[in-house]
């Protein structure tokens, strides 16, 4: 029975050391300091168009129910503005070539016209 007394008061003994220990009352300038959130490590490239190798290394740290949202959230709308961006020079390529091909066909019209005028 003695020995059965003396495991519990050293148990509790255990338990109370180790809470004073995380909680702050142990060496160190007080409690624990909080831990920094897990970040987004493989940043998008600020300096250069987001190519297909940056997509794919792409990965999203893991929170409690799924994904940081707004490290999602950052990285759908940098994607965004770089499909958007190609999507107008597309366009504007497309009107310059159209451009460009009406041109050639008018000019390809006119070039016999003005050589039959010519005696």
């Amino acid at each position: 029975m003695v020995m059965f007394l003396f495991l519990v008061i050293a148990l509790a003994v255990v338990v109370a050391a180790v809470t004073l220990a995380v909680v702050g009352g142990g060496e160190g300038d007080g409690p624990l300091p909080e831990a920094a959130p897990e970040r987004l490590q493989d940043f998008l490239p600020p300096d250069r168009p987001v190519g297909r190798a940056d997509i794919e290394s792409l990965r999203f740290p893991l929170a409690a129910r799924g994904y940081r949202m707004a490290d999602v959230d950052d990285a759908l709308g940098r994607l965004a503005a770089e499909l958007a961006e190609r999507d107008a020079r597309i366009a504007d390529l497309e009107s310059a070539l159209a451009g460009a091909r009406a041109a050639a066909t008018h000019m390809s019209l006119d070039k016999p016209a003005r050589q039959e005028d010519q005696p």
